[in-house]
């Protein structure tokens, strides 16, 4: 078995950040390390199966080792150091960065689920509307400067302009129409940052979407920050429409952009179902809320 350290070596600190987790996992035991750059490629296929392969970096570097680890039968461990880290929340990993590399040689792993699109996978969650702002809103300087808090600051910016879409939601478990603020698609319990999600999982093999009625300006951030204090999503109301489903499909009347795991990937309508249980991931057990 061998472990592949992938980073991001573009980002700010990318090297400097490698050096300090290589130097943890060795004293953790882990070893061999091989060091490598998301960005590549080359290198994919001398991937045995059994490896693993630690994702360095917040959602979307971890995005990409896990289609990474799917394809080649690896196991997937999370570094978290990123901006929102909602994939990491799922798996209740320690803070500190010394008991998780201890946890990584100890090699306990559990089964995930993964979200399928036509156009590939999402491990967390899939935005529509309002959502997408936090991706095409939020560059590097101000994800360092605000934190995991970018995401709410950007959307609370473009509440005032922004009228909500028409959209209907097809589930495998019903259907809703209407006009939304937001859709969210989300194969975990956590998102949008930190948010909870009622009665959700990332290895319970359905999906949970998240539907957010046009309401005032004054109402929304009454909600938003009632969500922060109680560190949960508000029960089913009138602004607030939660599904469960293994399956759904998202129409709208024009075109309206996708964001997945943090990166803008497609276009309207959006059709995902769940792929219960199709990745290994290095934890001790997983988040239900």
């Amino acid at each position: 078995m061998r472990y592949w350290l992938v980073v991001n070596e573009m980002s700010a600190g990318g090297k400097s950040e490698s050096e300090a987790w290589r130097q943890r996992l060795a004293q953790a035991g882990v070893e061999p390390v091989l060091t490598r750059n998301i960005d590549d490629s080359w290198w994919v296929e001398e991937i045995e199966s059994g490896d693993c392969i630690l994702a360095a970096g917040g959602d979307g570097s971890v995005h990409l080792a896990a289609g990474i680890c799917i394809e080649r039968n690896a196991v997937l461990g999370v570094l978290p150091s990123g901006t929102a880290n909602d994939f990491a929340r799922n798996l209740g990993l320690p803070r500190d960065p010394e008991a998780l590399c201890q946890l990584i040689a100890r090699n306990k792993w559990r089964w995930l689920d993964v979200a399928r699109y036509d156009r590939g996978l999402f491990l967390n969650v899939a935005h529509v509307g309002l959502g997408t702002a936090a991706v095409r809103g939020s560059g590097p300087k101000q994800k360092a400067r605000w934190g995991r808090f970018v995401y709410a600051l950007t959307i609370l910016r473009g509440l005032r302009e922004h009228r909500g879409f028409h959209a209907t939601v097809t589930a495998d478990t019903g259907e809703v129409d209407g006009r939304w603020l937001s859709l969210a698609v989300a194969t975990g319990a956590y998102y949008g940052g930190g948010h909870p999600i009622p009665a959700a999982s990332a290895d319970d093999g359905q999906l949970d979407i998240i539907a957010v009625r046009p309401r005032s300006f004054l109402r929304l951030f009454a909600t938003f920050i009632f969500m922060r204090l109680r560190d949960r999503s508000p029960d089913q109301t009138s602004t607030f429409v939660h599904l469960k489903a293994r399956q759904c499909k998202i129409s709208t009347h024009t075109p309206r952009t996708v964001t997945a795991d943090g990166e803008v990937v497609a276009n309207t309508p959006l059709e995902v179902r769940c792929d219960p249980g199709s990745l290994a991931v290095i934890c001790e057990k997983i988040v239900h809320t």
